[in-house]
């Protein structure tokens, strides 16, 4: 079963932490990171930089609309994320309350079935 583990933070609360917090924060990220290596359930996983860097492309009546920043303001932001290959839905819960973002309240981990097909 693959999926998407997508981790939503609110940046602004990340922001604010001391230097030793976020080596902890990556530093719980890479013992998780390094679990679902070593079970051979990782495909790729990577942190994405702050929203306010993106760019969202919209295309309305065949013109392309470009604007800096995220798609919508919202209270959490996507921060990062894993492609996962598990047997089922439950290894999946498995693994995405084991990341650190699950257990701040400031957080949360969507699982997201990958569509196959054929």
């Amino acid at each position: 079963m693959h999926s998407l583990l997508l981790i939503y933070q609110e940046e602004a609360a990340h922001e604010q932490w001391s230097q030793e917090e976020l080596a902890a924060h990556f530093e719980a990220y890479s013992v998780v990171t390094d679990d679902m290596q070593k079970r051979g359930v990782m495909l790729v996983g990577d942190p994405l930089r702050p929203a306010r860097t993106g760019t969202t492309v919209r295309v309305r009546k065949g013109k392309t609309l470009i604007t800096a920043g995220p798609f919508a303001v919202t209270k959490e932001q996507l921060g990062g994320y894993y492609l996962i290959n598990c047997k089922d839905l439950d290894e999946a819960i498995e693994l995405a309350a084991k990341l650190p973002t699950a257990s701040d309240l400031a957080g949360c981990i969507e699982i997201r079935p990958i569509m196959e097909f054929g």
